[in-house]
């Protein structure tokens, strides 16, 4: 048996950490977490967390643990398949975590217990299931009478301020977690909200007063501000209704963008769109894939056919208006094995936190056998001067087989990013394009798509 390997993402946390062993991971839970963990589990809100698919099941194992004296149990969570963050979520995706953490806490308190961490990353969307779920069992604490809850601004920080700036100011400010890790200030998000969510009871209570006590107590002893407080169970619960009406009443309606509509802005003909979809289709089932990621999904037409025949897709895009419409489909017609993500291809998520390690880049969460780009090409090598060679690089890094469309210049939509600018792309054709991908791939099948001047590639990589 292999040494375990410390995950770097639970550093933080005293109760416990998460770690890997044999390529299978694991949380440790501490001896000074027994009492905790014992409640979690003896008065059965683990199971009804689990029942309603709330929280994340685990089975206890047995491991040897002999030389370590701060083990209490050891304990094999259920697998996730794929791991998100934050600022890669849409806005009803947050407000859903958000949400989902407001009725665990909830929940929690009738069985004498109290999240002590609400951080935004600590909720995961289950792919299989399409919805959100917390994934830190250690994250419970007895509750004590007249104890406030001591996640409240990490709360505010996490959920609240993001979907605020996101409903009232501009959609992209959620991409600020990527900048605070431990959620974005009260008193920066108070500053950057206009002047008339003071008027909203909810926001003027748990963001703008928040932000103004916070600053005011920063400088004290940390019971001056939150420990010290007493609070009774009933004012608790009306803490907790009280963010729950606010968090419910945020809302964002997705704009017209550039590519939020795209399918319905395209020159594709009816037939050719279908005769697209086929080709797609036959070029994945050749590879049966487990695992699927749609680089440039939009609202995820084409990630549908691998995640309707049960593949767990996801579905990258770095419109927020398309990944919200996705969502919002996914939600109302109860769509599984399916996740759409808001990531910029050029500037993919990075590794940050301590040292860079706590959490995870794009690429090192890689874990597809199957990548989809299909009418991305032409934004990457166009849009944003990516030489072809550096994209068939990156591309083959993350999958071992690629479905690629490639789009030439007298496609309308190459001819649209061209109006405002010089060609420069000398090497942008059929001929470049296989050099450059032939150098990582091997073609395995190349189709023009009936109707288009666009050609459907499969490769395998080399």
């Amino acid at each position: 048996m292999h040494p375990k390997t410390r995950q770097p993402a639970s550093f933080r946390d005293p109760s416990g950490f998460l770690f890997v062993q044999d390529e299978v991971l694991y949380r440790q839970v501490n001896q000074s977490y027994c009492h905790d963990y014992d409640q979690l589990m003896a008065s059965e809100l683990y199971q009804d967390l689990h029942k309603r698919d709330w929280l994340i099941s685990h089975e206890e194992v047995e491991l040897d643990t002999s030389n370590d004296d701060q083990v209490y149990k050891i304990i094999q969570p259920a697998h996730l398949a794929f791991v998100s963050y934050p600022f890669e979520w849409s806005f009803t995706q947050l407000r859903d975590a958000a949400l989902l953490t407001l009725k665990v806490q909830k929940r929690a308190l009738r069985y004498g217990m109290s999240l002590k961490d609400s951080s935004a990353y600590n909720v995961q969307f289950n792919l299989q299931s399409g919805k959100p779920i917390l994934i830190d069992t250690l994250s419970f604490e007895i509750y004590n009478e007249g104890q406030p809850w001591v996640a409240y601004r990490q709360f505010c920080q996490h959920f609240l301020a993001p979907l605020a700036l996101m409903a009232y100011t501009d959609i992209r400010l959620s991409q600020l977690l990527r900048v605070y890790i431990d959620g974005i200030p009260l008193d920066l998000a108070s500053s950057l909200l206009p002047g008339k969510t003071r008027l909203n009871f909810g926001l003027l209570t748990h963001l703008h007063l928040h932000a103004t006590a916070q600053k005011r107590f920063a400088g004290q002893a940390v019971d001056t501000e939150e420990t010290g407080r007493q609070m009774s169970k009933t004012s608790l619960l009306g803490l907790i209704d009280s963010l729950i009406g606010t968090v419910k009443k945020l809302t964002w309606q997705p704009a017209d963008t550039d590519w939020g509509d795209y399918y319905e802005d395209t020159n594709y003909s009816d037939e050719a769109m279908t005769q697209k979809t086929e080709l797609v289709a036959d070029f994945v089932s050749r590879v049966t894939p487990r695992r699927v990621w749609d680089l440039g999904a939009n609202t995820g037409r084409f990630s549908r056919i691998t995640s309707q025949g049960g593949i767990p897709t996801v579905a990258f895009d770095i419109d927020p208006a398309a990944v919200e419409k996705n969502y919002l489909q996914i939600k109302a017609e109860k769509e599984t094995h399916l996740l759409p993500l808001i990531i910029d291809l050029t500037n993919p998520s990075a590794g940050i936190g301590w040292a860079n390690q706590e959490r995870d880049s794009l690429a090192e969460r890689a874990n597809a056998d199957l990548i989809l780009a299909l009418a991305l090409i032409h934004h990457l090598a166009i849009s944003n001067n990516l030489p072809l060679g550096m994209i068939a690089d990156y591309f083959s890094e993350l999958a071992p087989w690629l479905v690629i469309e490639f789009v030439p210049k007298t496609d309308s939509q190459v001819q649209r990013l061209l109006v405002s600018r010089e060609d420069i792309f000398d090497a942008y054709n059929q001929e470049g394009f296989e050099g450059a991908f032939g150098t990582k791939y091997y073609i395995r099948a190349a189709e023009v798509i009936p109707g288009s001047e666009r050609r459907l590639y499969l490769m395998e990589r080399k």
